[in-house]
């Protein structure tokens, strides 16, 4: 048996996802920009999987793009719209995805931008005052603040956040890649400008993303070449993909309450064996935190030990498949950002399960059984 706990990585095609997708492989092959009939075609399956995401969203179809990926639309989101406004100033979080943190940072050594980072607890939680007198003193800025942290799970209030950005003619943009597909989203009801999805992250195809942008915000493209996306991204259409995400997330949305409660009792009951079986086990974050954090993520912080080091290799060897976190594991690789600035002991062994649908309880027992033999600290 071979247990995969790194979901929040990439997660395995639905086969209901691929069978949509296959006649659009292997049949349906006209280029949408094409007016003749192989061309119509496909340009209006396009369009129906446009309209169906915008459904999902309670966006327009006319407020939906569709891009290679989480990052790409991030890009999209934070230069075109800083270039296209003239914006100066933006505020994020150190516990951003790189592609958010590292977009906004090269707008800043170019001097396009000031960028101010929120302040963070230990625990990971942002500082939303501090957001809030920032605002206050350069009102007219760019905001991006992701739903759901990718390694320590933290949900942010973005509904909040997104009020707060309202109330200083802000821009806000959120990056809702690991929550989107598991939590529903109503952009209208959130305020935010932009929100982003990429559908290898809720069992769809890998390479193929979208964003939304609201209508009132008018930006430029970043991909220049055609003018595909209503002129928003050149380039032909990744239509398969297209295809397929449409279907996942309209899968996603389907069985979400379902899903929701078997993940949620997966990562609880790890939680209590790990606390059971391993002495001086803790989480990073809120991830243990139940409605406070993404119910598909876990991060662990296990206890001061040579295992560290080797910690992942060794899962690897015993056939379970998660990421790690720990800044510690080279002179070459910092490791995790995100544990750096909540100051998380890096001397203790950080590893990231993230779940789905398709995990069992026995692969749970699986992987803590291990995690508990490798450290030697079997509480009998």
């Amino acid at each position: 048996m071979r247990v995969y706990l790194d979901n929040a990585a990439t997660t395995p095609l639905d086969k209901e996802v691929f069978e949509v997708m296959a006649p659009f492989m292997l049949e349906h092959y006209g280029n949408p920009s094409s007016i003749h009939a192989h061309g119509r075609q496909v340009r209006a399956a396009i369009e129906s999987a446009r309209k169906t995401v915008a459904g999902l969203i309670n966006a327009s179809p006319s407020e939906i793009f569709f891009t290679s990926g989480g990052t790409e639309a991030d890009n999209l989101a934070i230069i075109c719209t800083i270039r296209s406004l003239g914006l100066k100033h933006a505020i994020t979080s150190p516990l951003e995805h790189h592609a958010v943190l590292h977009s906004l940072e090269a707008l800043e050594k170019t001097g396009e931008i000031e960028l101010t980072l929120l302040k963070v607890d230990a625990n990971g939680v942002l500082d939303l005052q501090h957001l809030e007198e920032t605002l206050a003193s350069q009102p007219r800025t760019f905001v991006s603040v992701m739903h759901a942290n990718n390694e320590i799970g933290n949900l942010n209030d973005i509904q909040a956040i997104g009020e707060i950005c309202k109330k200083y003619n802000a821009i806000f943009h959120s990056d809702t890649v690991q929550t989107m597909g598991h939590y529903r989203h109503d952009v209208q009801a959130l305020g935010l400008n932009f929100l982003v999805g990429s559908a290898h992250k809720f069992h769809g195809p890998k390479g193929v993303g979208f964003i939304y942008v609201d209508s009132a915000v008018k930006i430029h493209p970043l991909i220049q070449g055609g003018s595909q996306e209503r002129n928003m991204r050149g380039g032909t259409e990744n239509v398969y993909g297209i295809i397929g995400l449409a279907k996942a997330l309209e899968i996603a949305y389907r069985d979400m309450d379902e899903h929701q409660r078997h993940i949620q009792s997966l990562k609880d009951r790890m939680i209590v064996k790990l606390r059971e079986q391993i002495e001086d086990v803790q989480f990073n974050g809120l991830s243990a935190e139940g409605d406070k954090s993404l119910y598909t993520v876990l991060n662990v912080s296990l206890p001061v030990s040579e295992m560290n080091e080797m910690l992942l290799f060794n899962l690897d060897i015993n056939k379970i498949s998660a990421s790690g976190g720990s800044a510690c594991t080279s002179g070459v690789d910092l490791g995790s950002h995100v544990l750096r600035a909540i100051n998380s002991d890096m001397e203790r062994g950080n590893v990231r399960f993230s779940f789905s649908k398709y995990n069992t309880v026995e692969e749970i027992d699986y992987a803590v059984d291990t995690l508990a033999k490798l450290y030697q600290k079997v509480i009998v």
